[in-house]
């Protein structure tokens, strides 16, 4: 890593970082400085949708920035408004009033305090294994967060866990204090964990005898990942609040709540906020990975190449995949990080989880069969 400036000696000692600086990126191969040339199958935590160097996205990004790089909501921006409108029309039916934001966990957070003005109720509820992120409310839902890194000295609300796919166990949580319950239709974190659509379509049924809220956390699975714009619309469970960001704006920090009119008109000004959501560098830069996933047939691509690891990387260390989409789990005989690790001494990026022997796929929606081709073949010089 010659001439790479020493990052620690400035920063705070919480991430465990890989040893390489990424300098340039072409489709999705990244650049290092020392010149290894690294496919990339992680794409920064799901964030680089399209890869590296699309040019509509790039494009987007330049004319924006050289018109106007930014005004906040104080003002109306037609920027703005055609990202709203076109986010509405990407997302589920009746899921049309939109909430620009700058992270999933912001949007988580507001996803939240919409749930508890609907109706003035007390708990949550979430599933072992959810990550939400790691601000205050989002933190509290997820699995794991109070007991080892959460931070602060109370949990802002009430929460109760119910155990994956357990649908008995969901309804005698269920109750009339719960004001919403929220999911990961694919819980990434924990290692692409794909929930059943029996479970989430009973928690569908729960919230609605209840009245509670049914919020899905799309933020890591969502924008075209699943191989549908989002995981509800591929099992036909519309809730009532969805959140999106890592891959919204292919790379510029983005995040949005998506809702219906009901919860919509029951705002008034000032009851949400957000200073940078909905800047016009972040909307140009959402319009164009929609376009993209539309006009390029994503959506198809995402399918083919997900079928296409299913039954060429079964091999080596892998057992078996889970997952959905380009949201991906290899399952692995030897510990994850070893074969994360070997993987990348043949110039391939892969990314670990918080299941030990669960190695995730991330990478852009544009993948191309012979990237599959060299991931498989790599696995298969590792060995099981």
């Amino acid at each position: 890593m010659s001439g790479q400036l020493d990052e620690s000696a400035w920063s705070l000692p919480v991430y465990g970082q890989l040893p390489f600086e990424p300098i340039r990126g072409d489709g999705a191969y990244l650049e290092t400085r020392d010149g290894q040339r690294l496919l990339d199958l992680y794409g920064g935590h799901a964030v680089a949708c399209l890869g590296y160097g699309h040019p509509g996205l790039s494009r987007a990004i330049r004319e924006q920035t050289d018109q106007l790089i930014f005004q906040s909501n104080i003002v109306p921006m037609s920027v703005r408004a055609e990202t709203c409108r076109m986010l509405a029309d990407f997302a589920p039916a009746g899921l049309d009033r939109v909430f620009l934001v700058n992270s999933g966990a912001e949007a988580n957070e507001n996803a939240l305090r919409l749930a508890f003005r609907s109706n003035g109720r007390s708990r949550v509820l979430a599933v072992e294994g959810a990550f939400h992120g790691r601000t205050g409310a989002a933190a509290a839902v997820t699995w794991g967060a109070a007991a080892s890194w959460y931070g602060y000295p109370r949990l802002p609300f009430d929460v109760s866990f119910v155990p994956r796919d357990d649908i008995a166990a969901l309804e005698a949580a269920m109750s009339d204090e719960v004001a919403a319950m929220i999911i990961e239709p694919v819980q990434g974190v924990a290692g692409a964990v794909d929930l059943s659509t029996e479970f989430l379509q009973a928690a569908r049924g729960a919230c609605d005898r209840s009245g509670a809220l049914l919020i899905f956390d799309e933020v890591q699975c969502g924008m075209g990942r699943s191989g549908h714009p989002f995981v509800a619309q591929a099992i036909n469970v519309s809730p009532d609040i969805l959140t999106t960001a890592k891959g919204l704006a292919g790379g510029i920090p983005a995040g949005a709540v998506i809702t219906n009119s009901p919860i919509a008109d029951g705002l008034k000004v000032g009851d949400l906020g957000t200073t940078f959501g909905g800047g016009p560098v972040a909307c140009a830069a959402i319009l164009a990975v929609i376009r993209a996933i539309r006009s390029e047939g994503l959506l198809e691509n995402v399918q083919t190449i997900s079928e296409l690891i299913r039954t060429t990387c079964v091999r080596g260390p892998v057992t078996r995949v889970q997952g959905r989409g380009l949201l991906l789990g290899l399952i692995t005989r030897q510990p994850a990080k070893a074969v994360r690790d070997a993987l990348l001494e043949q110039d391939i990026l892969t990314g670990t989880s918080g299941d030990p022997h669960v190695l995730r796929l991330l990478p852009p929606l544009t993948l191309k069969p012979i990237h599959v081709e060299s991931l498989a073949s790599a696995l298969g010089d590792i060995g099981g």
